[in-house]
């Protein structure tokens, strides 16, 4: 059994392409037993390619990884399970309808001769379970887990294959941030454990909190390895981007005109009641609140992606039918939803398209695309948002996550909407292209565009909003201003339903 400080890892020179594209350049990393390692970069710079190599996905074209003082071999799943490697990825994959202990043991039942021992399973499972100081009933069903919860069942699976390393794939990036706590409460424990634990996150405060050390990678490469107590968040800013990023949040005061959105009174008794606020020209308002706070829903109900059961939407002093999104993009609202993959856009398809589609009524002729329009609309908004890609019909998949990011933003901007709606706009992207998409944002506003923003991320709210709207439990409990809002404030309303002084 490995004890605290012991090198567990350690990747030198590692190297991967694909066809002519080089995903790493000369990877190198050291993982050793009882710490938390961050692994830190721009979408694109190798870490998920890193995670892969390690987790069996792909091969590595060159360089050597040692696991202890043996090769470890790469390429198969499996092979990385029995070499004591787990991966747990950012949305778990339980099968919801088996019990939690079903689950830890899945395809490896304990039997008794020729019978499988439930009993024992859900012993051990129970016995993992409070290992990594959480109570779960290893009886109850998988479904209606909260995220947080089932990645607490991934992890307690590797426990149960004897993983004595972790890879965490943006472990928190769908988490509330009581969830969030929760998480690392368990990752201490598997440091306690002397288990290690390399985790990927674009949430650098948590990042700090949590890490003992950090590797920095860009373009393929490592950039640095240092110790939590050797290092800050501007270095690391300034090694992930590879220069000085001033201005994450570049907010400037706009001119704020006449009222573009009103909502009156809006229910839909599931989700949210009597909610209502308005969104002017030039004006970004943000709805602050934990997950499951009915902010989403509320954006949805407007687009009419859902329906309200009472109250009333107006856009321009007009109006909106309730539960048409045909009428509301007529009437000019643009909605980025929260999850671009499986909402914003379509995966196998190519960029052109993908920027296109909301736009062909200016691109159409008796029906058929003008294909010349169509790429000089893509090559505008790739050089407005500087979104990189190597061709116009490459399919959106190939895109790192901030690149698909912007190619949503563009799709919709292209409309030239009164009202744009961004629901999570910054989540699971890298810091560089956040500080791009807060731009955006503001110069969306400062054209006199209506901004409704939805964020987790308390100071993107903070920096980017002229007005805060807090929700909690589906009710609306808090309005702030730009000038009165601080963290204190929103959380207390978040938490609570009451303002704090």
């Amino acid at each position: 059994m490995a004890t605290k400080g012991d090198l567990l890892l350690q990747m030198s020179g590692v190297q991967k392409r694909f066809g002519g594209a080089v995903a790493l350049r000369g990877t190198d990393l050291k993982i050793r037993a009882g710490e938390i390692h961050a692994l830190l970069g721009e979408n694109g710079a190798g870490k998920s390619t890193m995670l892969k190599i390690l987790s069996g996905v792909h091969v590595n074209d060159g360089g050597t990884i040692k696991l202890g003082d043996k090769d470890f071999i790469t390429g198969s799943p499996q092979a990385s399970i029995d070499q004591g490697v787990a991966v747990i990825y950012q949305e778990p994959s339980l099968f919801l309808d088996l019990s939690l202990a079903e689950n830890v043991f899945i395809g490896r039942q304990p039997k008794k001769g020729m019978i499988i021992d439930w009993k024992f399973a859900q012993k051990e499972a129970a016995r993992l379970f409070k290992e990594l100081g959480v109570e779960l009933d290893p009886k109850r069903q998988a479904r209606g887990l909260s995220i947080a919860d089932q990645q607490v069942v991934e992890i307690a699976k590797a426990l149960s294959m004897n993983a004595n390393i972790i890879l965490m794939d943006e472990p928190t990036a769908a988490l509330s941030a009581s969830e969030v706590e929760r998480l690392m409460t368990v990752m201490k424990s598997l440091k306690a454990a002397n288990k290690a634990v390399i985790f990927v996150s674009h949430r650098l405060d948590e990042v700090f909190a949590i890490s003992d050390f950090i590797t920095v990678m860009r373009d393929g490469a490592t950039v640095s390895e240092n110790p939590i107590s050797k290092t800050d968040l501007q270095k690391v800013i300034k090694e992930m981007v590879g220069r000085e990023l001033t201005e994450l949040f570049p907010k400037t005061e706009n001119k704020i005109g006449a009222v573009v959105l009103e909502v009156k009174d809006l229910t839909n008794p599931a989700y949210f009641r009597n909610v209502s606020f308005n969104v002017k020209k030039g004006e970004i308002v943000a709805l602050a609140g934990l997950v499951g706070s009915g902010r989403s829903e509320v954006a949805r109900a407007i687009f009419g992606v859902d329906k309200y059961e009472s109250g009333s939407v107006t856009l321009n002093g007009k109006a909106l039918p309730a539960g048409s999104p045909v009428e509301a993009m007529k009437r000019k609202i643009a909605l980025v939803p929260e999850d671009r993959r499986q909402q914003g856009l379509f995966m196998v398809a190519g960029v052109n398209r993908n920027i296109s589609m909301e736009s062909f009524d200016k691109l159409t002729h008796r029906g058929m695309i003008n294909f010349k329009r169509e790429k000089s609309l893509t090559n505008t908004w790739k050089d407005k948002l500087s979104i990189k890609f190597a061709n116009q019909a490459d399919p959106v998949d190939r895109l790192s996550g901030g690149n698909q990011q912007k190619t949503v933003l563009a799709k919709w901007l292209a409309t030239d909407p009164d009202l744009l709606i961004v629901d999570e706009p910054t989540r699971g992207i890298d810091v560089a292209t956040k500080a791009e998409v807060h731009r955006l944002v503001n110069q969306a506003a400062s054209e006199g565009k209506a901004v409704l923003m939805i964020s987790s991320e308390l100071p993107e709210v903070l920096g980017m909003a002229d007005r805060i709207i807090v929700m909690r439990e589906g009710k609306q409990v808090a309005e702030l201003s730009r000038k009165e809002a601080t963290q204190e404030k929103i959380i207390a309303a978040a938490t609570t339903g009451k303002r704090s002084a």
